[in-house]
């Protein structure tokens, strides 16, 4: 542990011949994506539904007068080229655009006041994963690399990517749509590179991690049928309700009797049950959906596997039956950053923050679609701390949560970030 200590300070603190000097944009452009973040925050959209947020960055694009603009890619994707005045490398830039199924209760002159209907329901919609900060930054990033776009050595592919999060039901969408559709078809970079805000970080920290960083997940979805009774004759009926009570804690001992979580961990959780209308009818079905989480395709396997084993012997032992679908479209691979790719940008990252706040930082159980890119070239995936430093983390509201909240000041920084990486990949590469 100490040796790996020692080589990433030296990492760290390595200064290569080819990088370039800490980048500063001018006050500006930070004004700039501070009103972009805020704006998008105020107008969320959902997976496949960013059609605001799509038009504005490509009439942002349009305006820097990039080349090859894509629009409507995946549903709602914009791609462009910015072509540098000097051989060198390709590289591809990566943020994310959609909004979750999220009732907003930060106190914000820009909160977001959206509702749509998801899965039935009327729900508000909100940015609780910082995804209006990606799209502002990489925004920010576009209009300062064409700032130096003659002494530029390189090509850059940003991508704008709609429903990370998952599109909905039915829909295909997210990074695989967008690979499927030809994203890195005439334009295949020798790296991408993306970021994150992160809460379990304050701001001005960034973290990392060589190698397998988030895990892999998967959605599930179980039906559970029985038949319909009066509440009052139970016995007349097959109760979904019990049936599924006793399913979810048969499922939990999957992970903390069977699984071996001392080789890596995983995580199965369930997110929402719905059966029933009325206090004095049992349902004849229940529905509930979750995920899985891991870090090893064996496990990854076997924990699918024995969850249908617990949910078809449950269902049995009660007279139920049970349907359990858990889609290989729904779910995202490991994230895995690229380890000498990491190391090679580290001190890209200790420029812009300092070395000693620049942390790696142990497994993440969240998931991102940015590992389908980095399957098909070396990838770097960082996070850039979000919660206040007068804020305790174990105290901050999480991504996802109605009270997530971004000190916007990570913006500041992640522009910094990710233009440092850019700049000085690609003159290392020139």
């Amino acid at each position: 542990m100490r040796a790996q200590s020692l080589i990433a300070s030296v990492l760290l603190a390595a200064v290569s011949p080819t990088a370039v000097a800490e980048i500063t944009p001018p006050p500006a452009l930070d004004a700039k994506v501070q009103a972009w973040r805020r704006d998008i925050h105020q107008h969320p959209e959902l997976g496949n539904r960013e059609t605001r947020t799509a038009a504005l960055v490509a009439e942002h694009l349009r305006a820097l007068g990039l080349e090859n603009i894509r629009t409507g890619v995946a549903h709602t994707g914009v791609t462009a080229v910015l072509r540098g005045g000097k051989p060198g490398p390709r590289i591809a830039l990566r943020a994310d655009m959609d909004a979750l199924p999220v009732t907003e209760t930060v106190d914000l002159p820009f909160a977001s006041k959206v509702t749509t209907t998801f899965r039935g329901e009327t729900v508000g919609v909100m940015h609780a994963c910082g995804h209006d900060a990606h799209t502002a930054i990489l925004m920010g990033v576009a209009e300062a690399l064409v700032g130096m776009k003659a002494e530029l050595p390189g090509e850059v592919l940003f991508i704008f990517q709609p429903a990370e999060e998952g599109p909905p039901e039915g829909e295909e969408g997210g990074a695989s749509l967008m690979l499927e559709q030809g994203v890195f078809r005439d334009f295949k970079p020798e790296a991408v590179f993306g970021l994150h805000v992160w809460s379990s970080l304050h701001v001005g920290d960034i973290g990392y991690r060589s190698g397998p960083f988030m895990a892999a997940s998967d959605r599930f979805g179980i039906v559970v049928k029985g038949r319909q009774t009066h509440g009052s004759r139970p016995w007349a009926g097959i109760d979904p309700i019990v049936v599924s009570a006793q399913l979810i804690g048969a499922a939990q001992q999957i992970v903390s009797r069977e699984m071996d979580i001392s080789r890596l961990p995983v995580v199965l959780s369930f997110g929402a049950i719905k059966g029933g209308i009325r206090f004095n009818i049992i349902p004849d079905q229940v529905e509930m959906i979750g995920t899985i989480r891991s870090f090893d395709e064996g496990m990854r396997a076997d924990t699918q596997a024995r969850l249908r084993r617990v949910a078809e012997h449950v269902a049995a032992a009660h007279g139920a039956s049970v349907e359990l679908k858990i889609p290989a479209d729904a779910g995202n691979p490991v994230t895995v950053n690229n380890p000498q790719l990491t190391a090679k940008m580290l001190p890209s990252l200790a420029r812009v923050v300092g070395a000693e706040r620049v942390k790696e930082i142990p497994l993440v159980m969240g998931a991102e679609d940015f590992s389908l890119y980095a399957r098909e070239v070396p990838g770097l995936f960082f996070f850039i701390g979000s919660t206040p430093r007068d804020v305790e983390l174990a105290k901050a509201p999480s991504n996802h949560s109605p009270e997530f909240f971004l000190d916007e000041e990570a913006l500041r920084i992640g522009l910094r970030a990710l233009l440092q990486v850019s700049l000085d990949y690609l003159k290392a590469g020139s």
